[in-house]
């Protein structure tokens, strides 16, 4: 049986930005590469399909998200298949360029392609010597490459050579190839807007600007200069992947607090994260309470913001889904949720307990300027792009540690709200009171305030 386009099932996280795929070997097993520690919708598709998962592949040790090779490993008996100079330490089948995987009537050929990381593998799919596609994790990804700088400053040049290198040995491949990427729009480990997530060789060939840089000192500025900031758990996730995740042997869930226990764990260190949508967090909350609405970005900004080594208790929605709470903290390595808050806010009031509020309000009812400063979160290449003349900039991942650096009073705004409100939960947090969140983003803002919006870093 010859390899049919449907026998590759993209598996797309949203939230991070990244793809897993399913590969149907065409004898009831699959290939899984890159799949992450929540496997619910690859297990659904395997099951759809009447799969068994043999081989678990992955292309690098990844920085955002815990692989799923272990635990498919320990449910499936899949062999885990990587780069053998990624040094794991589990059993795993170690691949150096140009080894190849049998996987009956199917291979698996490894290339070295690194840059996002040393032991970056690219995996190129053949059927006979045909071509069929190549899963390139962080290499070539559509119209653009991954960061090289997640092993410190001091080596991001480096590996950004190395990936002009791989990139290049990449478009070798004929132009009718299929790239699989793993990284994606979304991704902070850099990938550019856009909806296409698979391309080809020769697409790319076309369409890729950093493939049109006119030598590797060119390559090298154009893709450096594009990074911007990254959450802080990319620092910790790539040395539990080598060791490999704790192999899970039920479903996690959250176990039912009272307000007491939760003002408890709150009063000896702890963190009390309110997942509930910026407006209800707005009208009555838990001081001290960080706001993360549970959404796509929920693991992005919980790791970015919080310790993973500090216990957690959930404020939530009555109608919110608390598994997808618990396993959007667990594949980014957050697995000391406390619990949840039994009877959300109303059983905290009813305690007899402080609560707060903060304005969250659309531009027209928005304090203006000079009367209120204006603090914006995005991130560096957001603000460039357009922001209110005059605005503070100061990222949501950094704002923590620079909250001295916030004004009182000032009006505190993202592209839409969702990032503000979190930017405000840490800024009271952090003692700071009169804060006011933007419903609603930049543009919004400057046409109620007559003003035209500024571009550039404001450096």
């Amino acid at each position: 049986m010859g390899f049919a386009e449907d026998h590759l099932v993209p598996l797309v996280d949203e939230g991070l930005g990244n793809s897993a795929y399913l590969v149907d070997l065409g004898d009831g097993r699959a290939l899984a590469v890159d799949a992450g520690r929540d496997l619910r919708a690859l297990y659904a598709a395997a099951e759809r399909l009447g799969l068994r998962v043999a081989y678990a592949a992955d292309t690098h040790l990844h920085a955002d998200f815990l692989s799923g090779a272990v635990q498919l490993g320990h449910d499936h008996g899949a062999a885990v298949l990587a780069s053998a100079g990624g040094h794991r330490a589990f059993p795993h089948r170690g691949l150096g360029d140009g080894d190849e995987v049998d996987l009956g009537g199917l291979t698996l050929r490894a290339l070295a392609t690194p840059g996002h990381t040393d032991e970056h593998l690219a995996f190129l799919l053949l059927e006979g010597s045909r071509e069929l596609g190549v899963f390139t994790g962080g290499s070539l990804i559509v119209n653009s490459a991954a960061r090289t700088d997640l092993l410190g400053a001091g080596r991001t040049d480096e590996l950004a050579r190395a990936q002009y290198h791989s990139l290049r040995r990449l478009t070798t491949l004929p132009d009718a190839t299929a790239v699989w990427p793993t990284h994606g729009a979304g991704s902070f480990c850099s990938a550019p807007p856009g909806a296409e997530r698979t391309t080809t060789v020769g697409a790319q060939k076309r369409a890729n600007p950093l493939l049109a840089a006119p030598d590797e000192d060119s390559f090298v500025r154009q893709l450096v200069g594009s990074l911007g900031s990254y959450p802080a758990y990319f620092d910790r996730l790539t040395e539990i992947n080598r060791r490999g995740p704790a192999v899970l042997t039920a479903e996690p869930a959250l176990r039912a607090l009272d307000a007491g226990q939760v003002g408890g764990l709150l009063a000896d260190g702890g963190y009390v994260v309110d997942v509930r949508p910026a407006a209800e967090f707005a009208a009555g909350h838990i001081p001290g309470a960080v706001s993360i609405p549970l959404r796509e970005q929920f693991a992005t900004w919980l790791g970015w913001l919080l310790p993973d080594d500090a216990p957690i208790a959930f404020v939530t929605g009555d109608d919110q889904d608390l598994s997808e709470i618990v396993w959007q903290a667990y594949k980014i390595g957050y697995e000391r949720p406390a619990g949840r808050l039994d009877g959300g806010m109303g059983a905290w009031i009813a305690d007899g307990r402080d609560w707060t509020t903060t304005a969250f309000v659309t531009a027209d009812r928005a304090p203006g300027p000079p009367a209120a400063p204006y603090i914006d979160v995005r991130q560096e290449a957001e603000y460039a792009a357009g922001h209110v003349p005059g605005a503070l900039h100061l990222e949501l991942g950094d704002l923590a540690s620079r909250a001295a650096e916030a004004p009182e009073g000032a009006v505190v705004a993202c592209g839409h709200g969702e990032r503000a409100m979190t930017a405000a939960s840490i800024l009271e947090r952090a003692g700071h009171t009169g804060i006011t969140v933007l419903r609603g983003g930049p543009a919004a803002y400057a046409a109620a305030h007559g003003r035209d919006l500024a571009e550039g870093d404001g450096r």
